[in-house]
């Protein structure tokens, strides 16, 4: 591993000696400068992890150096060594972004230990800026592969909600959609993406321990609560709370979301203060609430609140533009992660995928690719190793085209056909019926809505 490097920045010859040494001794380089000008040389040259300065220098004044030291390189650490006593150039150094400050004569133990924890926090902090960057990079709107036009027309309205100043979103669409992937591009496309992006989904963790989660509570709020904990929507303050599968909550905690929702006030359990936060909630759901509005699992007036701004994401069979790019992309990332040149697809499985109806959506265009790419052996994926087969419309058309009339049959009354045969010889079991089908039961109820299929379509008389 290489050795960290130390400038050590003082005018005593003695002191700039003695510190080397002791570096030496701790497996760290040392580099030196006798004043402020020196050092501001070195800087770029050496690229030190770390700056030890001492506050009197032929030239300038520590602490007016750490100023412009921290004006160009704000990341990097820099401990200050003063005079014992000297309290208002401790206090402007700490002002001026020191990390810690060490007093004459020097504890060799306790700078030891700063040095050390300075430099890993340092190293932390860059990690931290790291990832931060490339989740920003990774789930941007404009890494969203959105060819097709509805796609477009999303974006367009996520982009502007985003950069708005509305506080609740709405995303609608089937599992596997994107919706979670849409949540985080909108909150790091808004004034919003420096603060925390916080997840939850709501079908995922028990009833009971949902509020808490969500909430918080005070010490002493149940048996178990031995200490204060703060909740999601606390923590997120001044960022984005993501609410996945939204429809999945108790009436009991709908109430409890919507009045979070109008006021942005909570209060933790077993709290009696309520806690003021500004934040931005996006809500998820692969559900239609206005059915289960009218089934009486969801409340109308939250629904109301939640579909201030919806967006609806179209599921992969409504935007077929948007398979094969989709596909060529996470090609260019699964040869990154097993290290292989595939270079896309070849005809007959661009063809398959562009026929097959995608019930899982994206997140099954990606698995399948995935799988692919583990067991392919040719420069492009085949057939071969594709997890699917042609989709369930184009069996059908095919399987059913000798018993067309003479004047034919369009192939979305085909779609409608087969949806009420299905759910008739299933007696309107929507679970059967999707079996039956081999869709999703997400796919059925989709269908459903777009033929406004209605019970008495395919009850028996």
């Amino acid at each position: 591993m290489k050795r960290k490097k130390i400038l050590i920045v003082d005018d005593e010859k003695l002191m700039r000696w003695s510190l080397s040494q002791k570096l030496s001794e701790w497996n760290l380089d040392a580099v030196t400068a006798e004043d402020g000008k020196t050092a501001l040389n070195l800087i770029p040259q050496e690229m030190p992890d770390l700056i030890m300065l001492d506050n009197k220098l032929p030239d300038k004044k520590g602490t007016d150096l750490l100023k412009e030291i921290k004006s160009k390189w704000p990341e990097l650490p820099v401990v200050m060594i003063t005079a014992y006593g000297v309290v208002d150039d401790v206090v402007t150094a700490m002002r001026r972004g020191a990390y810690d400050f060490i007093t004459k004569p020097i504890d060799y133990t306790k700078l030891q230990s700063t040095i050390k924890n300075a430099i890993e926090t340092a190293s932390l902090r860059k990690e931290v800026a790291y990832y931060k960057e490339k989740v920003k990079n990774k789930f941007d709107l404009s890494q969203i592969i959105a060819v097709s036009q509805k796609m477009k027309q999303i974006m367009d309205m996520s982009k502007k909600i985003a950069q708005s100043e509305a506080s609740i979103v709405l995303l609608q669409g089937e599992s596997g959609t994107g919706k979670d992937l849409l949540a985080q591009a909108i909150h790091n496309f808004s004034r919003r993406k420096d603060a925390s992006y916080l997840a939850i989904n709501c079908s995922a963790i028990p009833e009971n321990l949902l509020e808490s989660e969500l909430f918080g509570y005070e010490k002493g709020a149940f048996t178990d609560a031995k200490q204060q904990k703060k909740g999601l929507a606390e923590l997120a303050d001044e960022g984005t709370l993501f609410l996945d599968e939204i429809s999945t909550l108790s009436i009991y905690l709908q109430a409890k979301i919507l009045r979070f929702l109008e006021t942005q006030t909570f209060k933790r359990i077993g709290g009696l203060k309520d806690i003021e936060v500004d934040l931005r909630i996006i809500a998820a759901t692969n559900q239609d609430l206005e059915t289960a509005v009218n089934e009486g699992h969801f409340r109308q007036d939250l629904l109301y609140r939640l579909n201030v701004c919806p967006i609806y994401i179209p599921p992969l069979r409504d935007r077929v533009d948007d398979i094969i790019p989709l596909a060529e992309n996470f090609v260019s990332e699964q040869n990154i992660k097993f290290r292989k040149n595939i270079k896309g697809l070849d005809k007959m499985a661009q063809k398959t995928f562009l026929q097959y109806d995608w019930p899982g959506n994206v997140r099954e265009l990606k698995n399948a690719i995935e799988r692919a790419m583990i067991f392919e052996d040719e420069a492009v994926i085949t057939t071969k190793y594709l997890p699917i087969q042609p989709g369930v419309l184009s069996r059908v058309k095919t399987f059913h085209m000798n018993k067309l009339s003479n004047e034919g049959m369009g192939l979305l009354d085909l779609e409608k056909n087969l949806i009420l045969n299905a759910l008739k010889k299933t007696k309107g079991n929507k679970s059967q019926a999707a079996k039956f089908l081999d869709i999703t039961r997400d796919t059925l109820r989709y269908k459903i809505k777009k033929f406004s299929i209605q019970p008495k379509d395919y009850s028996s008389t």
